[in-house]
This record gives C-alpha cells, sequence and structure tokens, in this order.
C-alpha cells in the first residue's frame, strides 16, 4: 500500500485540494455526462469554477459544520458535493426516501440546519422534514457572476495545477478530519451515522486505483443514489480524482434510460446490485449493451447461476465484489484476469488491508477455508460512528473491525461471503443461513425470472428450538410442496421454514438491500 500511497498524483490531506489540483490538471476533458432530462455534459474544469463559486456563496451563507445534500447522481449533485467540500464543510447526502422519521433522526444526529436540493424533489417528497432554511441550488447556480466563472476558467486553464489550491485558498488541514458523514442503508437496525475521514476516502480511491479496473481508457455509468456509499466513493469521488468519465442516470431503477445511456456514450463500465441488476435481463438489450466490458456487483451476494446468466445474455463480464459503508466502502474486488477470478467470491481484498476470520462463539481466530466472523482493518476503514461510542465500542476489537458478515478465505487470499451474521438463526443448535434457504426455494420453484424479490427468509422465536423459519411471500406457495420440494433438495427439516406469510410485497430500502428489520417485524406479527 505505501507505494500507492506515493502515486504523486493523488498524495496529500484534503479531497477538496485534491480535487482541485485533479480537476485542473483534466481541466478540458468531458468529465460529467448527465442524462436526467436530456443529455448535458460538463467539463472538468467547469466543473471546478462552478463549484468554487458556489463554494464562496455557501461560506457566507452556512455557519454550521455539515451541510445535507438531496439530490440524485448528475451535475448538481456532483458540483453540491463539491462545493461543499470546498467550503470547508462536511457534506451529507440524505436519504430522503426513507421516510420522514429517519430523515428527522438524521438531521437531528448530524446537526444539519441547510440542505441543498431543487424544488423538483421538495416537491416531491412533501413529507421529508426539510429544514427551515432549504437552499435550491438552481436559484444559487443563476446568481454566480459569469465574470467571476470566466476570471476562474482563465486561471484553472492557463496556470500550473498544483499551484491552484494555495491560489484559491482551499483550505488544508490532518488527514485524520472528518470528510464525509454517511448513514447506513439501516436492514438490520436504526441507521448509524458513519464518519469518513479523508484518510479514509483518498485511501479507498488509491485502493480501487491500483486495482486498474477503473482507468481513464473506460467510461463509467453512474446510478447509484449519492447517499449509497458505493454511489458516494466509486461514482462521485473516484472521477472527480481520476478523471474517469462518467455517464450518470438519476436513479437505478431507470433501467431503459440507463441502456439508452450506455449505448449514446458508449459506456463500457456499469456499477450496481444484484437486485437492480435483474431487471436488465427483462428490460436490456445485447444490443443496447453492447459496448460494455464489465458490471461491478456489491452491496448484497449475487445469486447463485447469475453471473452465467449475465454473462451468456450481455457478454460483458460480471464482477462481483465487497464492501461496507464503514469500508468506505469498497474492500474487495474479482478482477477480469485468470488470476484475480474465483467464481463465488467477492475477489481478493484491497491493497493495504488485512483481514482474520473468527469463530462468533469463542473468539478464536480460525485457519484458512474455516467460517467465522470476517475482521477487517486498513487505511480505509473508519474510526467509528457518529456521537455513538457504545455501538462503536461493538464493532471494534483492537483495532480489527468486526462486519458482522460470516466469511472464509482460501489459501490464496479470496474471500467467500457466506452471508450476514444477522441473517443466520440458530435452531436447535444448528446455524441455519437464511441465504441458502432462499436460493433453494427459488430454485425448487423457479423464481429466478421474476426481476424482482419475491420471497424472503427471516425467523422469530420458537420456544422449543430457539428460532423458527419464516417464509414471507408474495406468490402463494404451499406448505406440503415447500417441505416436498426442500427435502428432495437435500434441506434438513430444520431448514425448512414452517410458518408461510402471504404479504402483497417484499420489504425493500432504497439501495435495493433486503429491509431485514421490517422483514422480522412481518414474521413476529404472522400467524403460525
Amino acid at each position: 500500500m505505501n507505494a500507492v500511497l506515493e502515486d504523486a498524483t493523488l498524495q496529500g490531506g484534503h479531497l477538496a485540494a485534491l480535487s482541485v489540483r485533479a480537476l485542473a490538471r483534466n481541466a478540458k476533458q468531458e468529465l460529467i455526462v448527465d442524462y436526467t432530462r436530456e443529455r448535458r455534459s460538463l467539463s472538468a474544469g467547469k466543473l471546478l469554477a462552478v463549484s468554487y463559486a458556489l463554494a464562496q456563496r455557501l461560506k457566507v451563507k452556512i455557519a454550521e459544520k455539515r451541510v445535507g445534500i438531496a439530490l440524485p447522481p448528475g451535475i448538481g449533485g456532483y458540483v453540491s458535493n463539491l462545493a461543499v467540500a470546498l467550503a470547508g464543510k462536511v457534506p451529507v447526502n440524505l436519504n430522503i426516501t426513507a421516510g420522514p422519521e429517519a430523515g428527522r433522526a438524521a438531521l437531528q444526529r448530524a446537526g444539519i440546519r441547510t440542505i441543498l436540493t431543487v424544488p423538483e424533489i421538495q416537491k416531491r417528497f412533501p413529507d421529508f422534514p426539510w429544514t427551515a432554511f432549504t437552499l435550491h441550488l438552481s436559484g444559487e447556480l443563476v446568481r454566480l457572476s459569469k465574470g467571476y466563472l470566466c476570471w476562474l476558467l482563465v486561471m484553472i486553464w492557463g496556470l500550473p495545477s498544483r499551484w491552484l489550491p494555495l491560489l484559491l485558498g482551499v483550505r488544508r488541514g490532518s488527514d485524520q478530519e472528518e470528510a464525509a458523514l454517511l448513514f447506513t442503508s439501516g436492514s438490520s437496525g436504526t441507521p448509524k451515522g458513519v464518519v469518513l475521514t479523508h484518510r479514509n476516502l483518498i485511501a479507498n480511491v488509491l485502493q480501487i486505483k491500483a486495482c486498474g479496473l477503473l482507468n481513464q481508457r473506460e467510461t463509467l455509468l453512474a446510478s447509484l443514489p449519492l447517499f449509497h456509499s458505493f454511489g458516494f466513493t466509486v461514482t462521485l469521488w473516484y472521477p472527480l480524482l481520476t478523471g474517469l468519465k462518467t455517464v450518470t442516470v438519476s436513479s437505478p431503477l431507470q433501467v431503459k434510460k440507463i441502456c439508452h445511456a450506455i449505448a449514446q456514450e458508449k459506456a463500457t463500465l456499469l456499477v450496481g446490485t444484484p437486485t437492480f441488476f435483474r431487471s436488465y435481463l427483462k428490460k436490456g438489450t445485447a444490443e443496447a449493451l453492447r459496448t460494455l466490458k464489465f458490471v461491478v456487483a456489491g452491496s448484497e451476494k449475487t445469486p447463485e447461476g447469475f453471473h452465467a446468466r449475465w454473462e451468456a445474455h450481455f457478454g460483458s463480464r460480471y464482477l462481483e465484489g465487497y464492501g461496507l459503508t464503514e469500508t468506505s466502502p469498497a474492500a474487495a474486488i474479482n478482477l477480469p484476469t485468470v488470476e484475480g477470478y474465483r467464481l463465488g467470491s467477492v475477489g481478493r481484498l484491497f491493497p493495504g488491508m488485512a483481514a482474520r476470520v473468527v469463530d462468533p462463539e469463542s473468539g478464536k481466530v480460525l485457519p484458512s477455508g474455516a467460517t467465522g466472523l470476517l475482521y477487517l482493518k486498513g487505511p480505509n476503514v473508519f474510526k467509528g460512528y457518529l456521537d455513538d461510542p457504545e455501538r462503536t465500542a461493538k464493532v471494534f476489537e483492537g483495532e480489527w473491525f468486526i462486519t458482522g458478515d460470516l466469511a472464509r478465505l482460501d489459501q490464496e487470499g479470496f474471500v467467500y461471503i457466506e452471508g450476514r451474521l444477522s441473517r443466520f438463526s440458530k435452531i436447535a443448535g444448528e446455524m441455519v443461513p437464511h441465504g441458502t434457504v432462499e436460493q433453494a426455494i427459488i430454485d425448487a420453484f423457479d423464481l429466478e425470472d421474476t426481476g424482482q424479490h419475491v420471497i424472503a427468509v427471516t425467523a422469530r422465536v420458537d420456544p422449543a428450538k430457539g428460532e423458527m423459519l419464516v417464509l414471507l411471500t408474495t406468490c402463494p406457495i404451499d406448505p406440503q410442496a415447500l417441505r416436498s420440494r426442500l427435502t428432495k433438495a437435500g434441506l434438513s427439516n430444520l431448514w425448512i421454514p414452517r410458518v408461510i406469510c402471504l404479504i402483497e410485497h417484499i420489504p425493500i430500502l432504497p439501495t435495493g438491500k433486503l429491509d431485514l428489520k421490517a422483514c422480522s417485524q412481518r414474521a413476529q406479527n404472522s400467524a403460525a
């Protein structure tokens, strides 16, 4: 990792100063192509000029440390995040789809009094607890002086990039300062505020750059929300710091628009989650996606066989990776080489990271090949949750971060994620993985082609055996057929759900993950 950190193009302590240098160095390059409505594009130099000018307004208008941002991926979201950083403040991208209660908690915990958004979004989500001081980005941009912007562009185009941070008065500070606040998806409980430092984010950009997959020869299609850790680091800060051309679509659910943008811009890289990728098999065509070389999937485990179906249908390589908000987020990825890829794994860890697998009950470090709790450490691992020392203490053992994922490591260093510890039930002393049972049900009832979540396995208390499995389903499944088919598939009696709950839809978070908390609540309320 030391050699990577010495890369002169990114070395430094603060995202703001590094962004100024990187954007000025690639000033005339078309960097962002926005497909929110009609096609719009912005060069790196113009993006820097507009963001810097906006930052000067924000310095005057906003006194507090953190600034809320409620914008989709696109020119507005990129300009706002960079402007907040250039103003010496911390961007907090808000999940306005999470509901008023979660929104209110996030605003209060982060001390946010100002939100940057646009009127259309504010009208679309009237129940979100908008702050009294809500700035409309469109109005702020209109007020920017054209003369001032032209002067900035002359400086950006004409002066050596290494001088600009100093000449523009861009603050430098400790790389241990807070650079961003992200809230976890809350899939298994209340969302936590993850404080990421400049060192965390810069290290993760360097780690991703070192793997060679996202290089300047490629064009990235970005649609993940900016409150999603992968969307924030990989599709926002990574392009700003490395010059990777990025095409944006405002939502990962807009599959037809994404396919159109890929075809028009000849995008070569697509990132997302398996849940979002399912829809492409129904709505996408091989012709529209013919320029794609790779798709990178993370955030949740890819269903068995999905890799092969994607590659057969579209011809691009399907690469699975792994990360968490707490690891800034990327931690491992498969690479499109024989030595860098293992089917079923999430690849090898990035440079500078270390891992160990620990028995969740005894705390004993397990040997290679054994399954247990995955512990990680590295420069991209966060230091703690916002104002929550108790939760922070629970996820650290010394310098090791306890991911909460069950995994195994093979002798070549490839990581295999078996599932979340919270997605296992201990039934009569046996650990039963919910994800494995789900996949068995999907296979037994041929549910894979639906393009969305139609089942989820969760659990509730069983006085006799500790827990019992509960199947949530949107389509009728006969209990006898379930038992017969799962038994035939080789599952033991303990692994067969005892309760089937027919519901209208499976609870899903905006990130595409299962809402485990809501699923559990449905199970507790279901009839035996």
